[in-house]
């Protein structure tokens, strides 16, 4: 017997939230290195990225309120966000995960840990593109807010994502 699609996507779901989970654990948690050496002024503002990172995080998620999970998919009563950050960026929380891993890759000397980073990166864009599908199903604004609404970035590089 093959599970639901409501099943595999669950299974899809967990999958990238462990993925992600896995990539910041190594970001934070392996050594630093000495492949670069960083000055202070890059290393302040790296530190600084970084407690925007978390900022953005937090008020993306207050924002959210009850449609808030850890997985990419929408809430069954959840609704449409696009007040607070969500008027910016359509992924404000990995926007800020991103700023947080960055912040801690840039100043860390170590080619793994910029690795991670890098990989973070291109997982929560794939993450991101994923979730999309199943918001655009859900609601049925979501098409027109993504239309005029970045995904990460608050304005636009070279053509819309």
């Amino acid at each position: 017997m093959q599970p639901s699609a409501d099943g595999r996507d669950r299974v899809v779901a967990w999958i990238f939230v462990l993925v992600q989970l896995a990539l910041l654990a190594a970001v934070f948690l392996l050594p630093g290195g000495s492949a670069w050496t960083t000055p202070a002024w890059l290393s302040d503002a790296a530190r600084a990225l970084s407690v925007l990172g978390l900022a953005v995080v937090l008020i993306g998620l207050w924002t959210l309120g009850r449609s808030a999970t850890p997985l990419p998919t929408p809430v069954k009563d959840g609704r449409l966000r696009s007040n607070g950050l969500y008027r910016y960026v359509r992924h404000p929380i990995y926007s800020g995960v991103l700023a947080l891993a960055i912040g801690a890759a840039i100043p860390s000397g170590s080619v793994p840990v910029a690795a991670a980073a890098s990989a973070l990166v291109v997982w929560l864009a794939i993450k991101a593109r994923w979730e999309e599908r199943r918001l655009r199903a859900r609601y049925a604004g979501y098409a027109s807010y993504a239309s005029r609404t970045p995904r990460f970035i608050p304005w636009r590089l070279g053509r819309p994502d």
